[in-house]
C-alpha cells in the first residue's frame, strides 16, 4: 500500500507558520513523527529529533519527555542509532537493546527507560546543519522494513521543512544580532562623548580611554559603557551625544 504523505505535509507546513521558534517547531515535527511511524508500525512510537548547527548548541525536540531524555543520553555518551546515523549519514536500526553487542550504556539506558528497540534516521540539510530523527519503540523488532521506508520517506519530507526554519531561524538571530550590535555601538558612541565632556579629549582618545579601561577590568567594551552611561544624568548624556 502506498503512503499518503499529503496530510503530514500539510501538517508540517503548518508547523511552520505557527511555530514561535526552532524549539517548537522540532517539538511538533517529532510529535508528527511518532504519529506517522505509530500508525505506520501499529504499536506506539515515540520520537525525537536533534539538530546541529555550526556555533551552536543542539537542539533536540521530542513528542515526549523520555524521547527527549534518551536521545540526550544518547548525544552525551556519543554512541548510539542517532549517533551513527549521523556520522554515518545512514539510518541505524537497533533491534532490541538487551540482545545487542553495540553501545552498551546506551542500551542499559534505553532498557530501563522501557525501550527496546531504536532507529536513527539522519536528515538532509544545508551545509553547516545537521539532523536526525530518533524513534523508540518499547518492543524489540517493532520496526519492519516497511516502518524504515516510512521513517526515510518521512525524514525526506520533514528535511525539506526543517531547512525552512532553519533558514527563518538564522535570518531571525542575525536581524537581533545586528540589533545587539547597534544598541552596543550607541551606548559606546554615549560613553566616549562622556569621557570627551569630562577630559577635553578627541573621540579616538576617549575610545582609548574607555578600551583600556575595559582591559583593566577585564569587563566587556558595552557592558563598561553601559555603567559609565547609567551614572550619569539623562539631560547631561542628551548633551555630551
Amino acid at each position: 500500500m502506498v503512503e499518503d504523505w499529503s496530510a503530514d505535509a500539510e501538517q508540517l507546513a503548518d508547523l511552520l507558520v505557527a511555530a514561535e521558534d526552532i524549539k517548537a517547531f522540532l517539538d511538533g515535527l517529532a510529535v508528527l513523527g511518532a504519529s506517522v511511524l505509530s500508525r505506520v508500525a501499529d504499536t506506539r512510537i515515540e520520537c525525537a529529533v536533534t539538530l546541529e548547527r555550526r556555533k551552536r548548541t543542539s537542539t533536540i525536540g521530542g513528542s515526549s519527555d523520555t524521547a527527549m531524555v534518551l536521545d540526550r543520553i544518547e548525544q552525551t555518551l556519543g554512541e548510539g542509532p542517532c549517533v551513527e546515523a549521523l556520522t554515518r549519514d545512514r539510518p541505524v536500526l537497533l533491534e532490541d537493546a538487551l540482545l545487542s553487542p553495540q553501545w552498551s550504556e546506551y542500551c542499559h539506558a534505553l532498557s530501563a527507560a522501557g525501550m527496546r528497540s531504536t532507529l536513527g534516521v539522519p536528515m538532509e540539510l544545508e551545509q553547516g546543519a545537521s539532523a536526525v530523527l530518533n524513534f523508540f519503540a518499547s518492543a524489540p523488532g517493532s520496526f519492519s522494513s516497511r516502518a524504515v521506508e516510512s521513517a526515510l520517506t518521512f525524514a525526506g519530507v520533514a528535511g525539506k521543512a526543517l531547512r525552512l526554519a532553519v533558514r527563518i531561524t538564522v535570518l531571525n538571530e542575525n536581524a537581533a544580532d545586528l540589533d545587539a550590535a547597534m544598541t552596543n555601538r550607541s551606548v559606546i558612541d554615549t560613553a566616549c562623548g562622556v569621557i570627551i565632556s569630562q577630559n577635553r579629549c578627541t573621540p579616538q582618545e576617549a575610545f582609548d580611554i574607555l578600551r583600556k579601561a575595559s582591559n583593566d577590568r577585564n569587563q566587556k567594551l558595552h557592558d563598561l559603557a553601559r555603567v559609565l552611561v547609567a551614572g550619569v544624568p539623562a539631560h547631561q548624556q542628551a548633551h555630551e551625544t
